[in-house]
């Protein structure tokens, strides 16, 4: 038990470089970058579940972080994993190739696996203050946050399920996904992982200094809304299927799940 949060929150560092490190020199052997996402997922899986070992807070707090944590992020690395072999994901390989080009790539992808780990010790923030919360017993805002959790992390699998289940059906190439959780908005996997986040905060809320913990899901919120989360992702949709994904963007909500938009009819 390491009873200041300083020493924890190191100890996760090393950890998480550590893991990532180990996956960059895998990078350096196969040549294929794909493995760094779940990476950053298996550090922050772990790191929930190190905090929760090692912390000195209430039982209750510990097990729930590391099992909300833990298995959410466990989840997405497995995802992953599931592609690694397919060839490198488009993203890895064109930097690769930009990299190469200005004669630093190895250097570049270095600096880049621990950036990934430094991001993954950033976000874990919730996770450390929930394992020095000494309340017995879990309080009203964390039991929400565990009901929340629930919710957003079967949504967010059940999200994930459905396109995948498009996308193996040959007859969907070139298509977008209209039924289910795509009905109701173009990104419910965004969606939910964004609310998991705020569940862990409202987890860590009653610790000291927990109110920190909130933090983590206004990162995950800005990089899903503006940076590597909906626009990439809209892009890409627009680039593959034009017309018939401007159609979708006309009649779904970006973000937040919602009853399709009526399609106007000509008078």
């Amino acid at each position: 038990m390491i009873t200041h949060r300083l020493p924890l929150f190191l100890i996760g560092w090393a950890a998480a470089a550590l893991l990532l490190g180990v996956l960059y020199l895998w990078q350096r052997r196969t040549r294929d970058a794909t493995a760094v996402d779940a990476g950053w997922a298996g550090a922050v899986a772990g790191l929930a579940v190190l905090y929760g070992i090692l912390g000195p807070g209430d039982a209750a707090h510990r097990i729930a972080i590391a099992i909300m944590g833990g298995v959410e992020n466990l989840r997405l690395a497995a995802v992953v994993v599931a592609r690694i072999g397919n060839g490198e994901d488009s993203r890895y390989r064109d930097l690769r190739a930009r990299w190469a080009a200005k004669g630093r790539e190895q250097l570049t992808f270095a600096t880049f696996y621990q950036a990934q780990a430094a991001v993954a010790v950033v976000l874990s923030i919730p996770f450390l203050l929930a394992t020095f919360d000494r309340h017995h017993g879990l309080q009203p805002l964390a039991w929400l946050g565990v009901g929340i959790w629930i919710v957003a992390a079967a949504g967010e699998a059940l999200a994930d399920r459905q396109l995948a289940q498009f996308k193996a059906n040959p007859a969907n190439k070139g298509k977008t996904m209209r039924y289910g959780l795509w009905s109701l908005s173009r990104h419910p996997n965004y969606f939910f992982q964004t609310l998991t986040w705020f569940a862990y905060g409202l987890v860590a809320v009653s610790a000291p200094w927990g109110w920190l913990g909130f933090s983590s899901y206004l990162i995950i919120l800005f990089l899903v809304l503006f940076v590597t989360g909906i626009p990439p992702a809209e892009a890409a949709s627009l680039r593959s299927r034009g017309d018939d994904y401007r159609r979708y963007q006309t009649e779904t909500n970006a973000f937040i799940p919602w009853f399709p938009r009526r399609k106007s009819t000509p008078s």
